[in-house]
């Protein structure tokens, strides 16, 4: 039994990873979806209602609208006057200071003792009387209020309440002395007045902490609610206007309903719902995958890719819904679509993309908008990045985002409201936002290029200009096989353009495909100038290995370079495992009795395992075979083509990849058009 169970797994542990990734991503998805119940009505206020009546389906209560309850919590914080404490310490710290300076002065001024007495005592009682008042310490508070408004003066753990004249500031404590000391003479005034001021002390503090307190215990005091709906009373009838008066009734509803969902019972059903939801999305990917696109569905790396885009989406899309779902078009929703369609096809782009909004409106709010805004906004960059091989068209993709949020959320607007004087500038700025994070796109891209070895269209066209730093040695080094691979290039773009195909892989791929040939380059036909052969003073077998060898020598290159597999992949296989026949018949001529291992003359392959490699390998052959024609024809290039490609077909080269017979045969008819313009063939036309 057991080793049936690791039979089973071995032979089919691929079909397995790829189910346990898709439930890892479920399992991802419902642990961080928020477990708020979801109101199973849509309504909004000044349109009919659609659905049939609706009866209370408890007891619930009736919500106070918020710019009631704005009113009534304003009109109540009124009556709560800012808290102030009197500190008798700082009063008596100060008032020993001045003491001790009184006693100095005095000291030194050569009166008699009781006019000495009677002259401090006077401004002791100045100082007493003004602090005993109180004086003010300034707090950002006091600029909001006037001179009337009243204060709560808590000394003694006493409470009293004052009014903001009655207090003094340092200022107008010092203009009260002065008034003081002028009754009592110059002498006073003049030699006492400055020290009098200096030592005033502000004495009154705003306490915040009582005042706030005294606030929530206001605010807490007051009723949210006004009034209750008895279970089964009618609370809206079909086709009935949704007015303020039954909107706040419906919101209510709706509030009462949301705490139900927090018994646990109630969650329980609710996380079961949502495991069946998610559970129903991601099958629904799934099946979509295998069936409709199982290209796509045969790469793990693939697959992973869509489901990690996925979840990079809706992981801070759920995080922002649960602590600020006010926040939610802050996310760059436009990402996802621009990401995928970037590397893979409209199909998968639009299904992705619709899925995903799906999950996000089973929690968020108003989710017919919400769906309704990020499915255009879908279709908005599927348009703007059918041909994205251009880094500008990403940019322009952005704006057309931002166009496409404020005309559909216009409408929206228009239709809840009747006017554009209700438009919300803070969602305005949100949607702004959330176009200029769509331009992370292009680093994103690079970054996934080099984590799942998926290659793009914008780096295949950067590969594909002949300045690279490569493809300028080829030029210089083996300036023949760089125009054979220029050919061999625009025949396979030709081919595959008429049968279906990535003709930009495919022209990129034949441009690197012959790079191992700069070492040696003198041992290659194309690079010999009519004179001297190198091959002549080597043996055959020597011939044949430095020939294979320059598909190993490519390849290091290439990875030198830092090129990527896909493109590897055609100098791997643009031979495939075909033998070098010349010098194959040549040993075999000159050692007649000799038996020779086959894998000597042969190339390592591995074969053509798609239809660009394949079309490569068609290409290559013909494109270095036409060049020892002499005197082209129409029938001499038509029995060339017939021949290399029906031998190669013959040898198997083209069982691995994913091209027909019909394919085939067409390709060799373009083939045969191309080289009968390069080399000006005529077309023989019957007498």
């Amino acid at each position: 039994m057991i080793k049936r169970w690791i039979s089973f797994l071995r032979h089919n542990y691929y079909e397995i990873m790829k189910i346990l990734i898709f439930m890892i991503a479920v399992v991802l998805i419902v642990w961080q979806i928020p477990r708020d119940g979801k109101f199973q009505f849509d309504f909004q206020k000044g349109k009919p209602w659609q659905k049939e009546s609706l009866f209370a389906p408890f007891d619930f209560a009736i919500y106070k609208p918020e710019k009631l309850l704005k009113q009534e919590q304003e009109e109540l914080l009124k009556s709560v006057y800012p808290y102030f404490v009197r500190k008798k310490d700082v009063t008596e710290a100060a008032r020993m200071d001045l003491l001790e300076q009184l006693d100095y002065l005095f000291s030194a001024v050569e009166t008699q003792d009781s006019l000495k007495a009677s002259d401090k005592e006077l401004l002791l009682q100045i100082f007493d009387s003004i602090q005993q008042k109180g004086i003010l310490a300034y707090h950002p508070v006091l600029e909001n209020l006037n001179a009337q408004d009243k204060l709560n003066i808590v000394s003694d753990k006493v409470v009293n309440v004052g009014e903001l004249h009655e207090f003094y500031t340092l200022k107008s404590a010092y203009d009260s002395a002065l008034v003081y000391l002028s009754k009592h003479g110059k002498y006073l005034e003049q030699n006492f007045s400055e020290k009098l001021g200096k030592a005033f002390v502000q004495n009154v503090f705003y306490d915040e902490e009582m005042t706030q307190k005294e606030r929530k215990s206001v605010l807490d005091a007051i009723s949210l609610t006004r009034g209750i709906i008895q279970k089964d009373e009618l609370i809206i009838s079909e086709g009935e206007l949704v007015n303020d008066e039954n909107y706040n009734v419906l919101s209510s509803l709706q509030k009462a309903y949301e705490l139900r969902i927090g018994t646990r019972s109630e969650q329980n059903a609710l996380l079961m719902g949502q495991i069946i939801l998610v559970l129903a999305v991601m099958m629904a990917l799934f099946f979509f995958l295998k069936i409709i696109r199982p290209d796509v569905f045969d790469q793990l790396k693939k697959i992973n890719m869509i489901l990690l885009l996925m979840l990079l989406i809706l992981m801070p899309s759920f995080f922002i819904l649960d602590k600020q779902p006010a926040l939610i078009y802050l996310m760059p929703f436009g990402l996802l679509p621009i990401i995928l369609i970037t590397f893979f096809d409209t199909r998968i782009t639009m299904m992705v993309h619709l899925l995903t909004i799906i999950l996000l409106g089973l929690v968020v709010p108003n989710p017919f908008m919400f769906l309704l805004l990020q499915l255009i906004i879908g279709f908005v960059v599927i348009f703007g990045l059918v041909n994205h091989n251009k880094r500008i068209y990403y940019f322009r993709t952005s704006v057309m985002i931002l166009v496409g949020y404020l005309f559909v959320y216009t409408g929206f607007t228009l239709i809840q409201e009747g006017n554009l004087s209700a438009v919300d500038w803070q969602q305005i700025g949100a949607f702004t936002l959330s176009a200029l994070f769509t331009m992370l796109a292009l680093p994103l891209i690079y970054m996934l290029e080099r984590i799942f070895g998926i290659i793009t269209d914008l780096t295949l066209l950067e590969l594909s200009n002949t300045n690279t730093p490569i493809l300028r040695q080829l030029a210089q080094k083996a300036p023949g096989t760089f125009q054979h691979s220029m050919q061999v290039a625009n025949l396979s773009e030709e081919a595959l353009y008429e049968i279906g195909g990535d003709t930009l892989l495919a022209r990129t791929g034949a441009l690197y495909h012959d790079i191992g040939k700069m070492d040696n380059p003198v041992y290659f036909i194309e690079n010999q100038m009519g004179g001297y052969n190198p091959h002549d003073d080597i043996s055959f077998a020597e011939s044949a290995h430095i020939i294979i060898d320059h598909v190993r020598i490519g390849i290091e290159k290439a990875r030198k370079a830092k090129l990527p597999e896909q493109i590897i992949d055609f100098i791997r296989t643009h031979h495939g495992n075909r033998r070098v026949e010349y010098f194959y018949f040549m040993e075999q001529r000159q050692n007649p009795g000799l038996t020779l291992d086959e894998r000597d003359f042969s190339y390592h392959g591995p074969i053509p395992f798609s239809k660009e490699t394949a079309v490569v390998m068609m290409a290559d052959s013909v494109e270095a075979a036409s060049r020892s024609i002499k005197n082209p024809t129409e029938q001499k290039i038509n029995d060339l083509i017939e021949n290399i490609i029906n031998k190669q077909m013959e040898t198997n080269q083209f069982v691995n990849a994913n091209i027909t017979l019909k394919e085939i045969n067409t390709v060799k008819k373009v083939l045969k058009k191309k080289l009968m313009n390069i080399y000006h063939v005529r077309i023989a036309y019957p007498d």
